[in-house]
């Protein structure tokens, strides 16, 4: 059965917009799983290993932290987009430390944000294609941010196929060479890890 009380990052939220700093790092912390998940997706794309997605994340958080006073939202939506943009300014800072290019492209961080954006309505897709009977009850968001957590509590060999899979839209034969396995062995993984997560997001929506 689905409830209709406020997530606990909407009651931090709510809290932060009134005015209570103490609940700031406890509110950044709900988004840490989603936000991860969206830089690694990025990462993979631009700079492979080079970067860390949560030392990412974690400058992300720092600088929202300090800046909190600039956000003008009142949403949770708002917020999420607010947090993207300021991420995708710090892989956009990153992009031209390793490409090395001079001064801030501001057409790039517009670009990087529209693909977060992207990577983010990726989660939608994978939500739909994993539920049975998807919630009326929680928004888009809600639902992007649930199943990043429910992805960040699979064993690392899963999810990291998963990622690969579908959210790089990697093909079998360089999943395997990325995590040094046989196609075969990536193809098992692959089942056995869609199907766990399958079991996981079907077992969150039986607590709603």
């Amino acid at each position: 059965m689905h409830s209709n009380a406020p997530t606990n990052h909407t009651n931090l939220l709510d809290r932060a917009l009134q005015g209570d700093e103490g609940v700031r790092g406890a509110l950044l912390e709900t988004y840490r799983n989603y936000l991860e998940l969206l830089a690694r997706i990025e990462i993979g794309r631009r700079l492979q290993t080079k970067v860390d997605a949560a030392d990412l994340v974690q400058e992300t958080f720092l600088e929202a932290h300090r800046n909190f006073g600039l956000f003008r939202g009142r949403s949770e939506g708002e917020f999420i987009n607010w947090l993207r943009g300021i991420m995708a300014t710090r892989i956009a800072t990153m992009v031209r430390h390793f490409v090395g290019t001079q001064g801030r492209d501001v057409h790039r961080e517009r670009e990087l944000d529209v693909n977060l954006d992207h990577s983010s309505r990726a989660l939608d897709r994978g939500l739909v294609a994993l539920q049975s009977s998807p919630s009326q009850n929680m928004q888009r968001h809600e639902l992007q941010l649930m199943f990043a957590d429910i992805l960040a509590k699979l064993p690392a060999d899963y999810r990291e196929v998963i990622v690969l899979r579908h959210f790089e839209e990697m093909p079998v034969a360089d999943v395997a060479a990325r995590m040094n396995r046989s196609v075969d062995s990536v193809q098992k993984l692959w089942v056995r890890g869609l199907t766990k997560l399958r079991q996981l997001v079907e077992e969150a929506h039986g607590r709603q």
